[in-house]
């Protein structure tokens, strides 16, 4: 299935240092004399990156359910403070990522930085459970949110029906992984024009909301901290919650090697995007508290949809438009970002060598961006995908707080490490212990989907050994698996880099 990896062995240095196949320039940034190899362009501007982050972060949850928060929080005053709080984290998280990412200038996110400092296989294990269960529940999650609220205005005094729901999804995500396949730029631009969307999106909310303030509608922010009391398993829920919506700052360290100027443009990228989400997060809820009560916000589905039905009328109807922009941008950044990890372990030899392949002529990783389609597919017309979701939730976080943790062993370990961008070290020795404190109190307080998420994401274990450790495959295996990697190149037009170079 796949190839052993190329590990090279140099001093002081980490697994991610030896020169594979179609290799990219190690973190120091140069390449042996006489190596001129193609690699994806560096189309990742600074505007380009702020809108990758925001444009991945602001998803459907913010405008559908903060119910969340405040169903664990219960009262208006500590669900604020709660989405104030992950935002701070939330930083904490991406700035210590700005750190790695400029540190260790690869593309390939949580993947890149755990194989760097922990070897080759927990980082075969994040990648496993990525590419089988939670990128695709993910994506088909966001897309199912896509088509409903596409359809929400054509089907106004009536359900919309699922098939419905799961045709108009099919149609976005098939847009979507075409994009991605036939070019960066556009990509990248739609991505803005997206972005820019949602802050409309969000400016539709927040207005009207400051004007209800400006009016004196503030009845519900009186006894803000009065209501039910926070229980000690309910506030690590609410932040399960919290975290979910702000999930995304990362994704621009997936694309590290294609960001102009990374040194400079991934902290500033970072720290832009996270102050502007941050700020218009807690302002969407205290507008939404000027003129829906708790208990109102709790009974709706789509509270955003609420608050605008009651105080914009017919404009009501752009918000459900809004939503489903909103959540097209996301479905469209997280696949941009996530293939780049994807190509990134297949460089690595982590998976089939075909995802390390890039097209003749658009120069997109184009089997790296088309390999979640069949299975996001499948997922869109079967099960309860909120349940799988709930099942890898921990394992993304642990694998998260894994990394940020690797920046703090790599302080130690390698103290003359290049560090073009550096944080206090208590910013990323927080955000892990809140990592990990999470996923401990996810074990306790459901241990049954959490138990579940930890035996798949462990079958990632004997998965490595067979494909990846054992070298004595039968001879059929390898023929087969040569045979369906030359037709895959032929039917894509795809080759590894240094043969598009020859071309």
């Amino acid at each position: 299935m796949t190839r052993k990896p190329v590990v090279a062995t140099i001093p002081n240095g980490g697994y991610l240092q030896g020169t594979v196949k179609g290799g990219l320039p190690s973190p120091g940034g140069k390449e042996p004399p006489g190596q001129d190899t193609v690699r994806l362009k560096k189309k990742i501007t600074l505007l380009r990156g702020i809108s990758i982050i925001i444009g991945t972060i602001i998803g459907s949850g913010i405008f559908i359910s903060p119910k969340g928060v405040l169903q664990n929080t219960g009262s208006v005053g500590m669900s604020l403070i709660v989405w104030t709080a992950c935002g701070v984290l939330s930083l904490f998280g991406a700035m210590s990522y700005a750190e790695l990412g400029t540190s260790i200038k690869k593309s390939g996110g949580h993947y890149t930085y755990i194989l760097e400092v922990f070897g080759p296989l927990p980082a075969f294990v994040r990648v496993w459970v990525e590419l089988l269960i939670i990128r695709p529940a993910s994506t088909a999650v966001i897309s199912l949110a896509f088509g409903h609220y596409f359809l929400e205005p054509f089907f106004i005094h009536c359900e919309i029906p699922k098939l419905a729901i799961q045709l108009i999804t099919a149609v976005g995500l098939t847009a979507v992984m075409v994009l991605n396949s036939m070019s960066v730029s556009w990509s990248a631009r739609i991505q803005i024009f997206l972005t820019f969307c949602k802050l409309i999106a969000i400016l539709i909310i927040i207005v009207p909301g400051v004007m209800q303030l400006i009016k004196g509608q503030t009845q519900h922010f009186k006894d803000a901290f009065s209501g039910r009391d926070a229980s000690i398993m309910g506030l690590p829920l609410a932040f399960y919650y919290g975290m979910y919506a702000y999930a995304g700052w990362f994704y621009l360290n997936f694309v590290t090697e294609e960001v102009e100027n990374p040194e400079k443009n991934i902290p500033l990228a970072i720290g832009i995007s996270m102050a502007i989400v941050t700020i218009g997060y807690v302002l969407m809820n205290v507008a939404y508290f000027t003129t829906i009560s708790a208990e109102e916000l709790l009974l709706s589905n789509a509270v955003a949809v609420t608050f605008a039905e009651r105080l914009l009328g017919n404009f009501s109807l752009a918000v459900p438009i809004c939503v489903a922009l909103t959540c097209f941008g996301s479905m469209n950044g997280g696949v941009f970002a996530v293939s780049r990890l994807f190509y990134v372990a297949s460089r690595e030899g982590h998976l089939p060598e075909i995802l390390s392949m890039i097209h003749v002529r658009k120069h997109t990783p184009l089997p790296a961006v088309i390999v979640l389609y069949p299975l996001t597919m499948v997922m869109l017309f079967s099960g309860d995908l909120y349940s799988l979701l709930n099942f890898l939730s921990f394992a993304r976080w642990f694998f998260i707080g894994l990394a940020v943790a690797g920046l703090i062993y790599l302080r130690y370990k390698r103290p003359d490490m290049h560090r073009p961008f550096k944080v206090p070290l208590f910013i990323p020795a927080l955000f892990s212990f809140t990592c990990f404190f999470m996923v401990a109190l996810s074990l306790y307080s459901d241990p049954f989907s959490t138990g579940i998420g930890f035996i798949l994401t462990l079958t990632g274990v004997p998965a490595y050994y067979l494909f990846i450790i054992w070298d004595k495959k039968p001879k059929w295996f390898r023929r087969l698996s040569g045979r369906i990697t030359r037709t895959l190149q032929i039917i894509l037009e795809v080759v590894p880099e240094e043969d598009c170079h020859k071309l």
